[in-house]
């Protein structure tokens, strides 16, 4: 959640930079934003329609395909003390 925050972040710095310089944003109209949302939905409804076919339950399907290609995979957080310990380990591994 952090990752998409700081995203948020560094884009309203931009926008606020290209306000500053009266410049216009080369990202698309949400019309646009709109319509590929459109597609990537789109895309799953087929797997989805297939799912009652091959007796699979739809929340598999769901968990399984749909929702980690719309939504992407969330980044998981991780302790201090994981984070420091694998990357002890990467270092040993490197030498």
């Amino acid at each position: 959640m952090k990752l998409y925050l700081m995203s948020l972040g560094a884009g309203l710095l931009v926008g606020i930079v290209y306000s500053l310089l009266n410049v216009r944003s080369p990202a698309p109209p949400v019309i646009a934003l709109v319509g590929l949302l459109g597609i990537l939905v789109g895309e799953q409804v087929v797997p989805f329609a297939k799912t009652p076919l091959s007796k699979e339950p739809m929340a598999i399907s769901w968990i399984n395909q749909i929702r980690p290609h719309v939504f992407g995979h969330m980044p998981k957080g991780e302790k201090r003390t994981d984070v420091a310990q694998a990357r002890q380990v990467q270092a040993k591994s490197d030498i």
